[in-house]
């Protein structure tokens, strides 16, 4: 569920931090507030399955600054920018630097539900990507070099007689080393097996 998310608040305004956390807490979902973007940096914990609404103009550290920061970092956080002065330049210069999102203030309790739900509903389904892809990549780690030649044989779509030649093996030892690799990588089919090859073969690397 997606409102199983945490939402960091970070507004320099209490007025609007505490009316955003009321909203947040009647919809059923839990947040924290922050009344500056260096506050966030220094406390905010578990970034994982969370969600940032930022305000856009605050004293030292603005929204956008905060966000560059956060990628710097490497953090993908989903981000949502608030502004009250509807500067298309500013919400330009927020989905450059990554925001998922933008809205101006003032904004209504819908508008702000329906975007948070958007946002955090893309979120979870790129972490859940990530995931599978990971798990791909460690599955293609498991393979020995030979392992890994003979896939890329069948992910090419060779029949066995073609890998086995050119790897100068026999057609039975190719057959084996399929079966071999259809258990390591716990692939049910040829199509969930050539799947999860496409999905991790960016980062594989080979052992003997």
């Amino acid at each position: 569920m997606t409102n199983a998310f945490l939402i960091h608040i970070v507004d320099d305004e209490e007025p609007v931090r505490q009316s955003l956390s009321f909203l947040l807490a009647a919809s059923g979902w839990r947040s924290r507030k922050y009344a500056s973007a260096a506050e966030f940096l220094d406390t905010a914990e578990d970034l994982e399955d969370a969600c940032l609404v930022t305000d856009l103009r605050m004293s030292e550290m603005n929204g956008i600054e905060l966000l560059q920061r956060l990628r710097k970092n490497g953090n993908t956080l989903p981000v949502i920018v608030v502004t009250g002065h509807g500067d298309v330049l500013a919400a330009v210069d927020a989905m450059k630097a990554g925001a998922s999102d933008f809205i101006e203030k003032p904004f209504s309790e819908e508008a702000m539900l329906a975007t948070l739900t958007r946002v955090c509903a893309a979120a979870q389904e790129k972490s859940q990507v990530r995931h599978q892809h990971q798990m791909a990549r460690e599955k293609l780690e498991s393979l020995s070099t030979r392992e890994r030649q003979v896939l890329d044989g069948v992910v090419n779509g060779l029949p066995n007689k073609s890998i086995a030649r050119n790897l100068g093996l026999s057609p039975r030892t190719v057959e084996v080393y399929r079966a071999t690799i259809m258990t390591k990588m716990h692939a049910h089919s040829l199509a969930e097996l050539v799947r999860m090859a496409v999905e991790g073969s960016d980062q594989y690397v080979g052992r003997d």
